[in-house]
């Protein structure tokens, strides 16, 4: 078992203290994710960046939600779904897409189907997809901007599952009820 130190305003180094703060605002409390990634004050502001970014994409809250827990669950991370679970709620996002992404089943709206299966592929193949897998996309409302946009939440997402996996970062309090793992799914 792996492990990273998970900082905290008074052991981060300067750097990243502000952006310690701007976590404790925005969440009200320092989640154990950010606590590690403040170790290194560039990724940390990275992270921040992206997941900033990929928010002002042209995705709405069920297709951010159906991009970030697609990758987390391929990803298997043991932090991450159980955290975006508690945060689709927070977006009021159906429990029933929350659910099918945990669970790896299909989602009932055809078009975040196609997001998610293309999501998959992108992570799947590492960006090598094919015409028709663009042009099915394409054929479900989808354009180019939704490609790049799926990569940005992607850059998003390596840098949380893998920072996850290597710190096994303990899931934060409020998120313990979401509690997942990949081998449930599979049982």
């Amino acid at each position: 078992m792996t492990s990273l130190k998970i900082q905290n305003l008074e052991t981060a180094p300067e750097e990243s203290k502000p952006l310690l703060e701007k976590s404790l605002k925005g969440f009200g409390m320092i989640p154990g994710l950010h606590g590690v990634l403040s170790t290194s004050p560039q990724i940390f502001e990275a992270y921040q960046t992206l997941h900033e970014l990929f928010t002002q994409t042209s995705f709405n809250a069920e297709e951010l939600t159906v991009v970030w827990q697609a990758i987390n669950v391929e990803h298997a991370c043991h932090y991450c779904v159980p955290a975006h679970t508690g945060i689709a709620k927070m977006m009021q996002v159906e429990d029933t897409i929350t659910e099918a992404l945990r669970n790896e089943t299909p989602l009932e709206n055809p078009k975040l189907e196609a997001l998610r299966t293309m999501t998959l592929t992108i992570v799947k193949n590492r960006g090598n997809v094919t015409q028709e897998d663009l042009d099915t996309f394409y054929a479900a409302g989808y354009g180019e901007q939704q490609v790049l946009e799926i990569i940005l939440g992607l850059s998003q997402k390596v840098i949380s599952n893998y920072t996850n996996h290597i710190a096994n970062t303990p899931v934060d309090a409020p998120f313990q009820k979401f509690a997942w793992s990949k081998e449930d799914v599979a049982s």
